[in-house]
């Protein structure tokens, strides 16, 4: 089973294997979707609050993401726009 660092810090997937950036999983992979959003790591925020499945962690993403870059995206729309998605790959390769 993936770990929440491994989803947020995959990079890829392989076949039924998450490929996850080792370095940035042991540096960020703790933080909360609100903190990865308050560093701009949006991508990171947008796969933490999927995984979450909290409504409210992907609008704060959606919102944080609109305000900074000036565009109006619905919060439906923040998985597709940053690739992300509830997955069901087991395992991880660390790279």
């Amino acid at each position: 089973m993936l770990t929440r660092a491994d989803i947020v810090c995959a990079i890829g997937y392989d076949g039924n294997a998450a490929l996850v950036d080792r370095s940035a999983s042991r540096r960020y992979g703790s933080l909360s979707t609100a903190e990865l959003v308050a560093e701009g790591f949006f991508r990171a925020a947008a796969a933490s609050a999927i995984h979450s499945g909290s409504e409210e962690e992907l609008r704060l993403v959606a919102d944080a993401y609109n305000k900074a870059s000036g565009s109006r995206y619905p919060v439906e729309a923040i998985p597709r726009l940053f690739g992300v998605a509830k997955v069901s790959v087991t395992r991880a390769l660390s790279l």
